[in-house]
């Protein structure tokens, strides 16, 4: 988002590009997204909810439940690294045919 700060040329003085501003935006929906969905998942994962240990009886979280969300966080970035690769280069293919398809 560099581009947004005095990263870029600007034509005007003062003025920003407003599809700059919508791709900005953009990006951050699509950020905001992937990490409310690494919360919400890592931590219905990895927080006990089981009657008898309740949640949030420790001021920090256990060295099991650290351990735990470790882990998950490892293991939704390295899915979401490859499901992108996956899907760029269905795009790339796509590209090259004209068509989408498996």
């Amino acid at each position: 988002m560099s581009f947004l700060f005095g990263g870029g040329n600007r034509s005007v003085e003062g003025s920003v590009d407003p599809a700059k501003i919508e791709m900005a935006v953009a990006e951050l929906d699509m950020i905001t997204d992937v990490f409310n969905r690494l919360v919400n998942s890592c931590h219905t994962k990895c927080i006990s909810q089981t009657p008898n240990n309740h949640r949030y009886v420790e001021g920090d979280l256990l060295k099991g439940e650290s351990v735990c969300i470790d882990r998950c966080t490892a293991k939704f970035f390295e899915v979401n690294k490859k499901v992108g690769e996956r899907m760029s280069a269905m795009g790339s293919a796509a590209q090259a045919t004209g068509s989408f398809g498996r």
